[in-house]
């Protein structure tokens, strides 16, 4: 009886730590109007050319909402979500590295970077894509931990 006890709570436990990881992941992704990427097709960006999603064709990973062009985008998302969920929970991948800071993206200025979807900032005077490019080598590994910062509060 006791173990059956102890094996309720550590149940109980894991659910609660999991719906905290969700309740993080929905506040601290880029999400507009409770949708990643601003509605882009995340498996899109694989295949070189970013689409945007349909309502229809939506998809919640771990607390946030997806949306897909088509079924079969839709399909190798759930195979698979850890591979086309954008780095930085969609957030400018230039700034995180930079600065730690949270700043909005053009869901078309992207680089797939060791099977990874990162996103950047781009307006007519300033493209972050670009000065990511100059410094990656030590962009990328300050943009990890100061993600890690937001995410494993």
């Amino acid at each position: 009886m006791k173990s059956l006890l102890n094996l309720t709570v550590l149940i109980l436990l894991a659910f609660r730590g999991f719906s905290q990881d969700i309740n993080i992941r929905k506040k601290e992704f880029l999400l507009e109007k409770g949708i990643a990427i601003n509605g882009y097709d995340p498996t899109s960006y694989f295949s070189g050319k970013p689409q945007k999603g349909k309502k229809e064709f939506s998809y919640t990973y771990e607390g946030v909402v997806y949306q897909f062009s088509n079924t079969n985008n839709l399909d190798t998302f759930k195979k698979n979500p850890a591979k086309y969920e954008p780095q930085y929970g969609g957030w400018c991948a230039y700034a995180m590295g930079s600065k730690g800071e949270k700043v909005e993206v053009d869901p078309e200025t992207y680089k797939i970077l060791n099977g990874k979807l990162h996103l950047f900032y781009h307006t007519f005077f300033s493209n972050t894509l670009t000065d990511w490019n100059k410094d990656e080598s030590e962009l990328k590994p300050k943009a990890d931990v100061n993600w890690n910062k937001f995410i494993k509060r």
